[in-house]
């Protein structure tokens, strides 16, 4: 079983926020996924998550179970006299998840209460909640740091929770600083001495949240929490997209429907895209570079076997193979390249030779087409005499605007601080236009694109999601050349495209025109198709 915690322990990882909508929204994808729990946060907290349950009553999903979380009762009181407990029934889901300590030093030093009171603690809270119904998880807080130094105890609050009723119990590495050995060891004789259902709770503080799962999982755990793409407090939880793809696409064991597996690529982008999240390229099964490949000799081996360098098909998990171009990709990925635009072209052919000297050509440059495909695809148009350029831009010139009042309120952060004026020649007519944007870069983009939308309408759908810089050389201080990437999508697919320059306004214009170069093209090729 998946118990996915991105909206409660993942809200808690800096630059986190979600909304309300961003929380239903992630409830759709995880629920679509086929995840087995969502553990949505704790209602009894703020007044965000309150109003999300409230959303959510009388919403049936499909594949998940809601998971409202909370503590157990506080020290002295009674479990139905503790608002926060009270305020868990409010939510009105089939489980929730309450957490207690399970480290003696917590129990004592922490919380400052009695061993004795916080095995009562534990009793009455999951006794609470079974007489009324609910599914109860028992996330024993700490609990393999409390086992190390204090076995006995530690097994008694298990032994508690289980006496109160719970349904599943979760072993929790809290502070992340346990080795999967470790974790192994522990499990193993947890699931030997209680015949119920445990499952893990792993943060990444020493990178090995995942293997830490999986181990779990060799010594019996039947369910893994952890959040989608791994974000949460600290250095995060475990990654749920890995252990996913470990468990269910290398092991066999089924976490989520065989015939949604393919969609955990996709998945892995939306939920990070509502989190503000930048899913890393090279994450693990889900991530751009995961089946990318760059070197020739590992180009030629997949090419011709697969396995020979990728440990599963991408397609299993919705990913794709992708061969990076550089001047170390050898002959046969740039001819496959190339034989997209000009499918007569050779291995041998003089065209190819053009294209591999024009690549190394560039590269010395500063240009570095692997993260940048379609920069290469108008480059290899250019050499090879397949491109016709769609306008020709005259002139430019941006303006700043500088206020000495730091900007700090969302007020002084929305106003626009740069203007650009554009003149370009389409046709033998010219156009000139400006526009005001959030810096030069952006003042650009709106004053091109609004000039060239006079003669082209179809790229009022494009629209940058990205921009990246990178100096080439540092030692020239203020003078050093720039490599800018800028991603652009339309309603239907994204693209990237690169300029190289000391000056990062030029450097930004030419990622800029090769894009639009870029969505002229495709839309030229659409209408080929089509006719």
């Amino acid at each position: 079983m998946i118990f996915d915690s991105t909206l409660r322990d993942g809200a808690q990882s800096n630059g986190i926020s979600f909304t309300v909508e961003d929380k239903l929204k992630i409830v759709r994808d995880l629920d679509y996924m086929g995840i087995s729990y969502i553990e949505a946060g704790n209602p009894g907290s703020n007044p965000k998550d309150a109003e999300f349950f409230n959303r959510m009553k009388g919403k049936k999903l499909k594949n998940a179970v809601l998971t409202a979380f909370g503590s157990t009762r506080r020290c002295g009181i009674k479990a139905e006299d503790d608002s926060n407990v009270r305020a868990l029934l409010t939510a009105e889901t089939p489980a929730v998840a309450i957490f207690g300590k399970a480290w003696d030093f917590h129990v004592t030093d922490i919380i400052k209460t009695t061993l004795e009171e916080n095995l009562a603690m534990i009793y009455d809270t999951l006794s609470f909640f079974k007489e009324r119904g609910k599914e109860v998880f028992f996330d024993a807080e700490h609990f393999f740091d409390g086992y190390k130094n204090n076995r006995e105890y530690a097994l008694r609050v298990l032994e508690t929770a289980k006496e109160a009723g719970a349904d599943h119990l979760s072993l929790c590495d809290t502070n992340g600083g346990c080795f999967p050995d470790e974790i192994y060891e522990i499990t193993k004789d947890v699931c030997e001495k209680l015949d119920m259902s445990v499952g893990i709770h792993c943060h990444n503080d020493c990178g090995v949240a995942v293997a830490n799962s999986i181990f779990a999982v060799k010594a019996g755990a039947d369910h893994v929490q952890g959040t989608f793409t791994g974000f949460g407090e600290r250095c995060g939880n475990t990654c749920l997209t890995n252990v996913i793809g470990d468990l269910q696409a290398k092991m066999g064991m089924i976490c989520v429907p065989e015939e949604n597996l393919s969609m955990l690529t996709r998945m892995a982008a939306e939920v990070s895209e509502i989190a503000n999240y930048k899913l890393s390229n090279r994450e693990p099964f889900v991530g751009k570079y995961a089946f990318a490949h760059k070197g020739g000799m590992h180009i030629d081996g997949v090419t011709k076997a697969p396995k020979s360098f990728e440990h599963i098909s991408p397609d299993i998990v919705g990913n794709r193979r992708r061969f990076l171009t550089s001047e170390v990709s050898g002959r046969s990925t740039i001819i496959s390249i190339i034989q997209k635009i000009a499918p007569y072209i050779e291995k041998n052919s003089k065209e190819c030779e053009l294209v591999m000297e024009k690549l190394k050509e560039m590269e010395y440059l500063g240009y570095q087409y692997e993260g940048a495909d379609q920069g290469f695809e108008l480059l290899i148009r250019k050499t090879i005499g397949k491109y016709k350029p769609f306008f020709k831009l005259e002139t430019f010139k941006v303006i700043g605007q500088y206020d000495q009042q730091v900007r700090l309120t969302p007020e002084e952060l929305s106003k626009e601080t740069a203007t650009a004026v554009i003149k370009v020649m389409v046709k033998g007519k010219s156009e000139i236009t400006a526009a005001e944007g959030m810096g030069p870069v952006d003042a650009l983009d709106k004053a091109l694109r609004k000039a060239l939308e006079v003669f082209y309408p179809q790229l009022s759908t494009v629209r940058l999601t990205d921009y990246k810089v990178r100096v080439l050389d540092s030692k020239a201080a203020a003078a050093s050349k720039v490599r800018v990437v800028i991603e652009s999508a339309d309603e239907e697919d994204s693209w990237s495209t690169i300029g190289v320059s000391q000056d990062i306004i030029e450097a930004s214009l030419i990622a800029l025109t090769d894009s639009i170069e870029y969505k002229l093209i495709k839309e030229i090729e659409k209408l080929k198709e089509l006719y």
